[in-house]
């Protein structure tokens, strides 16, 4: 029956009239808050809703009678929707799956469902239903019990990782003159690096799962971007790119916090910058742009880059925690800075394009 429905949908596009159809039973299926199309027994469109011809920004008139090939060659169907009726068609009819999930451009989660068989006599449902509320929820969900076991095996990890590695690392520096004398001096400062390192994943750990308290306390934000800037400089000309930090036009603009948990936050989100513009196969020189502004009652900081950019389904989940795309990383950074601008009453936005570039805002209240 598949195959012969899936031949019916190759067929060209027909008039189609329909029958009398009790208006009780339309109205319903008029104002359901789902997209909904019928195609009959020889794959022609029968019925579709206002939901459904609005979702695809076409015309009940352009729709009813048409065939999936008559829909796809319809020259007002946008090239994203097209490849979207023809994925779920792909996904649902010849592989047989009752549903199918997809994001739209705008970022919007949307499911799709077939009904067909012999209930149907040999008719094929699809009903669309956007699903993002519910994907919100169930990634809420996901990162509460992320965070909740991260507290639990951090507690467990802390003290048993941290003290081996304390005497091992004093024994190392016992042994560098040593190391020195027979010119291994290199592999000394190798292992220093690489407890370090491990060291950082273990407050990365702890920190997320357990923020300290903020010490709140005034920041001048052209002092507190300053400083940042200072201390990264030296580390982006290394790795061949630039930090242009932006004159501040607006005086000394005051935010209420923690001065050393607002420094973590920047610093990340310019060594993030880094590691982004240094990944470029153009071979172009990265800018990476610091600079604040006032917005109303706020200070809006700001970090971009023109490095490789992110696609929507790495934004999507930029801030959970674990969610990494470095070789490296740990997953973590991100999402301790959301935390951490959170608990000053913030927040943290993006924007990105692959190949252009991204851009980091943050949002804290000011202090008149």
């Amino acid at each position: 029956m598949i195959s012969q429905y899936q031949e019916s949908l190759l067929l060209p596009g027909r008039t189609y009239q329909s029958g009398p159809v009790d208006t009780t039973y339309e109205d319903v299926l008029e104002n359901i808050d789902s997209g909904i199309m019928l195609f009959d027994e020889e794959g022609v469109i029968s019925f579709v809703n206002k939901q459904m011809y609005g979702m695809l920004e076409l015309t009940r008139h352009s729709l009813v009678g048409c065939t999936i090939s008559h829909l796809l060659s319809n020259v007002r169907l946008s090239r994203f929707k097209k490849k979207q009726v023809l994925q779920s068609y792909r996904e649902m009819v010849y592989k047989g799956k009752s549903n199918y999930e997809f994001l739209d451009e705008y970022g919007r989660y949307w499911k799709v469902t077939l009904c067909c068989g012999e209930q149907m006599k040999g008719c094929y449902l699809f009903t669309v239903k956007e699903i993002s509320d519910y994907k919100l929820i169930e990634q809420t969900a996901y990162q509460n019990d992320s965070l909740a076991m991260l507290g639990k095996l951090s507690a467990s990890i802390a003290h048993e990782i941290r003290n081996p590695l304390t005497a091992i690392r004093g024994f190392i520096q016992l042994l560098h003159p040593h190391l020195q004398q027979l010119g291994k001096q290199e592999y000394g400062k190798i292992i220093l690096a690489e407890i370090d390192r491990a060291n950082d994943i273990i407050h990365e750990f702890l920190t997320s799962s357990k923020p300290s308290v903020p010490q709140v306390g005034m920041i001048p934000v052209s002092a507190l971007l300053k400083e940042v800037v200072l201390l990264t400089e030296s580390e982006a000309l290394m790795k061949g790119c630039q930090i242009n930090l932006h004159p501040f036009q607006e005086g000394d603009m005051m935010i209420s916090g923690d001065v050393k948990q607002m420094k973590q936050v920047v610093l990340n989100l310019i060594r993030n910058a880094m590691e982004a513009v240094t990944d470029r196969a153009d071979g172009l020189m990265g800018i990476i742009e610091v600079g604040a502004h006032r917005e109303g009652s706020e200070v809006r900081m700001f970090i971009s880059d023109n490095g490789k950019g992110m696609d929507i389904r790495t934004l999507d989940r930029l801030f959970s925690p674990f969610f990494t795309t470095k070789e490296n990383g740990t997953g973590l950074g991100l999402s301790v800075s959301d935390r951490i601008i959170k608990n000053h009453g913030g927040c943290i936005s993006v924007s990105s394009r692959v190949n252009e570039g991204t851009h980091f805002v943050i949002s804290l209240p000011l202090i008149h």
